[in-house]
């Protein structure tokens, strides 16, 4: 293996100079920057982690929290995290946080105050007061992605807009016989936020009022946020008594199992019934599938991006009354395809 030593001699430098120049921190001219990282690259060189470790104070590792891991939305935001975190140099430790308290306290008060990571990115997590708190005390950057906290700098979509945004093109095209699939209830799990399928359930109320639409004339029902609650949701609208001309499905992976529903009972899309969804989903295309953007890669590059500018340039201190600086709010888009049209006229 190359040594630091064997890249100064090949490079006519020191070995301090090689480490500034790796590093990046200390004054190096840019000449004798790049001819050092040209000889490192030539020779094989790989900065030992530990190693600098221990020179830089800094583990160059992130770590990232997230409910699941085998979820499209989920995995296409690691993605962008990790192509932002990489080309910086830096690692990502992924912890997956079931609803096991024991197994939740275990990553807030050991793994994460191990200090092996330099900065943290909680994902669409729903953290009580007690762990944001936590990751807020930690004494290093961290961003909630996804998910609003007092605590904590955090990213996310309005989406609240997000369902009115979609709601509102199935209205614009007169559609006045809608149902929504997302999780009926809230859930009071000592968080003090609303959760995004309640803020989503929000907007197509909001939307159906400004359209002077009804609320009680929606139809509701609960789907899981995977393609087979989509469905199951949907044949029960389908199959019931005046069924919907229009679906509005708080995911893109719930309206493509409203659209199979729809397959199955024979029902033509758009012609019989409109359906759009929410993410962005790399197969929406395929689908034919109306649905607003929200860019899920784009959020994780944007999440690593502000995490390693916190670790050159450390955010002001925050206090529980005031909390910290808000982050400017995540783009979404609708994206108009062939799953939605003006509901058919009866002759």
């Amino acid at each position: 293996m190359v040594s630091i030593d064997e890249v100064a001699r090949a490079a006519g430098v020191s070995t301090a100079t090689v480490s500034r120049a790796l590093s990046g921190r200390g004054q190096v001219s840019a000449g004798t920057r790049s001819r050092v990282l040209d000889t490192a690259a030539a020779l094989g060189y790989v900065v030992s982690a530990p190693a600098s470790s221990l020179a830089s104070g800094r583990a160059r590792n992130i770590g990232v929290l997230l409910p699941v891991v085998d979820r499209w939305y989920f995995s296409t935001v690691l993605a962008g995290i990790a192509s932002g975190l990489q080309s910086a140099g830096y690692d990502i430790t992924l912890y997956a946080l079931t609803e096991d308290p024991t197994e939740r306290a275990v990553v807030f008060e050991t793994f994460l105050r191990r200090r092996r990571v330099d900065g943290v990115i909680a994902i669409a997590m729903s953290l009580d007061t007690a762990e944001a708190d936590r990751l807020a005390a930690l004494g290093m950057p961290v961003v909630a992605l996804g998910a609003e906290h007092r605590q904590l700098p955090s990213l996310a979509v309005d989406d609240i807009a997000v369902a009115k945004l979609a709601t509102a093109h199935l209205t614009d095209l007169g559609h006045r016989e809608l149902a929504h699939i997302g999780i009926l209830h809230d859930v009071d799990d000592g968080t003090e936020r609303e959760h995004i399928p309640s803020l989503r359930r929000r907007g197509f109320e909001q939307a159906l009022d400004a359209a002077g639409i009804p609320r009680t004339s929606a139809r509701h029902e609960h789907g899981d946020f995977t393609i087979e609650g989509g469905h199951a949701a949907a044949m029960r609208l389908l199959t019931g008594d005046a069924p919907p001309t229009a679906i509005f499905a708080a995911s893109d992976e719930m309206a493509f199992g409203a659209l199979i529903a729809a397959r199955d009972l024979g029902l033509s899309v758009p012609g019989e019934l409109s359906v759009v969804g929410v993410d962005g989903h790399e197969l929406s295309g395929f689908f034919g599938l109306t649905t607003v953007d929200q860019f899920p890669h784009d959020q994780g590059l944007r999440a690593a991006r502000e995490v390693l500018a916190a670790l050159d340039e450390p955010a002001p201190p925050t206090t529980p009354e005031t909390g910290p600086a808000g982050l400017d709010p995540l783009p979404f888009d609708l994206v108009v395809r062939t799953s939605t049209r003006p509901p058919r006229r009866e002759s």
